[in-house]
Formats: structure tokens, C-alpha cells, sequence
């Protein structure tokens, strides 16, 4: 403990104050643990592994996990293409439960009874998967040359909310691929190279394809299905902003990081950040200067 001998202060603080940690009753060594873990097991690791672990309540797990999220976000980005970047993948997904895991009334709603009594497939029933499901749409962005990710919840898929999100992060003047969505037309007029691949008819053309952004979202989703199983959209940024630290940090042939390299980057972004319980539930806002 220190303590401030400011005239008018005299008040104690700790290493604590002014980050992730403030306020909270779990020693260092536990957090510093449960940092590790989180950056470097690439599927996540849930709060009850945490739990076991690190001897903490499952209550004090989630809450310590989803300050380490807080750690994890980075804000401050430049835009991605331009001269330094190379082209862009852009593309939206959906994030929700399986069909499979309906409830046998929703299940049951694409069945009906033929002139003989017997149950078939109703020919009327329209699947609602993608845009129209009730899934939680993500859209991201990854630059080709820097292999860096950018991803974020969106309310719905809009063309008015998807040409902010790349006028906001991706240089005028890049080439950006992307599936077949109709939003996505009008981006020449815009000032960008457009080139569009139709995944009714193929997947790749040449250059122009968004399998390095479907990468991402498939171990986005694993990471949800396999570890978390349950996500509330309320939430469910803070697991994206985990899964790009862990995607854009990874080691590849140019950027040899290892799990220490992880560790400390991570450790060198909880200045600043706080996050109480009252605005992880949703009761107020989000604080972000501690002082």
C-alpha cells in the first residue's frame, strides 16, 4: 500500500489503482495467471476452468475475464489498405444458436400434415438462417498484407451502418473483396476498388475472395460454441475484441510472437481501464479514466 501525501489528499492506494485490477480482493498472482490463459489458449478458457484453476467463485472468474477483455481491446488503430496495407476482406456474420437447439415447437413449424394424415416438410416454410435469423450480426474487416483483424457487433445489417464502419477504418483508394451482398454496391462510387465474389456461384476468383475473414469467423465461432456455449448479446463484444488480440497476435513467419510476447502486450494495456460490476451488468455507463 502507498500513500498520497498530498496536503488535501493523504488517501492510500495500490499498484492497482488506475487499472483492471482496482478494487478487486483477488491477489496479483491470480490475475496475472488468469491474463496468461486467456491469451494464449486459442479457444478461450471459461470461467469455470478459471474457477478450478485459481481457487475464485465462478461469479469472481466471469467478472475477472471480462476485465481482461477490457485490457485486450485496442483502440487506438490506424485504417487498414492505403499505401502501407494491401486489400481488404469485408464481410458480416451472425452469431446465435444452432437449429438443432430450437425448442421442438420452433422446430416443428416447418412440418405439416400432407392430405394423408402423414407429417412432411412444409414447401411454404422459409429457413431463416443468416440476415434472417435473430442472430447477433459481427462485421469485420481483414487487411491481406498486414493479416490484422478489425470486428465489432453492428444492430443490423444496414448498408447506411456498413459504409461507415469501412469509411471509418479502411483508407479511400484500397481494394476491398466481398461476397455477393447487395449492401456492399456503390463502394466504387465512393472512392474504393470493389470486386465481389457471388458464393451461390463460387468462393474464389482469383484474388478476390473473403476466405481470410471466414477464417477468423470460424474461430470466433468455435471459441463460442466449444468454450462459452452461452453468450448474451449484451456481451458479445467484449469475446470478439478477446478473439482479435488473440487472431492479430498470433506467431507467423514474419511476426515470430510466442506466449510471453502475448503475456506481456497484454499486460501493458490495463493502464487506464476500469470496469466495475455495475456497468459489466448494464446498471451504468462504462468508466474509462479511473480519476
Amino acid at each position: 500500500m502507498f500513500k498520497c501525501m498530498a496536503k488535501e489528499c493523504h488517501k492510500q492506494f495500490s499498484v492497482k489503482v488506475g487499472t483492471i485490477f482496482e478494487d478487486s480482493p483477488v491477489p496479483l498472482d491470480k490475475w496475472m495467471i488468469a491474463v496468461w490463459l486467456v491469451v494464449n489458449c486459442k479457444n478461450g478458457i471459461s470461467s469455470y476452468e478459471i474457477m478450478r484453476n485459481l481457487g475464485v467463485t465462478q461469479k469472481s472468474a466471469w467478472f475477472m475475464l471480462h476485465r481482461i477483455r477490457l485490457a485486450l481491446k485496442d483502440g487506438n488503430w490506424g485504417k487498414l489498405g492505403g499505401e502501407d496495407g494491401g486489400p481488404v476482406e469485408v464481410d458480416e456474420a451472425y452469431i446465435g444458436g444452432a437449429p438443432k437447439n430450437k425448442h421442438i415447437s420452433e422446430r416443428m413449424k416447418k412440418y405439416t400434415k400432407d392430405s394423408a394424415g402423414y407429417t412432411i416438410r412444409d414447401p411454404n416454410y422459409k429457413n431463416t438462417t443468416g440476415r434472417a435469423s435473430k442472430k447477433i450480426p459481427v462485421f469485420g474487416m481483414l487487411d491481406r498484407e498486414t493479416r490484422k483483424v478489425r470486428a465489432h457487433v453492428i444492430p443490423e445489417v444496414k448498408r447506411e451502418l456498413l459504409m461507415e464502419a469501412i469509411l471509418s477504418n479502411i483508407e479511400k483508394n484500397s481494394t476491398i473483396y466481398s461476397d455477393g451482398l447487395t449492401e456492399y454496391k456503390g463502394l466504387k462510387n465512393m472512392g474504393f476498388v470493389h470486386d465481389a465474389v457471388n458464393h451461390l456461384e463460387e468462393y474464389v476468383r482469383g484474388e478476390v475472395h473473403t476466405n481470410g475473414i471466414e477464417n477468423f469467423w470460424s474461430l470466433l465461432k468455435r471459441g463460442l460454441r466449444g468454450t462459452y456455449v452461452a453468450v448474451e448479446p449484451f456481451h458479445l463484444d467484449r469475446y470478439v475484441d478477446e478473439q482479435i488480440f488473440r487472431f492479430n497476435n498470433r506467431a507467423t513467419k514474419d511476426n515470430p510472437l510466442d506466449d510471453r510476447d502475448r503475456f506481456m502486450l497484454a499486460v501493458s494495456q490495463i493502464s487506464g481501464k476500469r470496469l466495475t460490476y455495475a456497468e459489466l451488468t448494464g446498471k451504468v455507463g462504462e468508466t474509462r479514466e479511473p480519476f
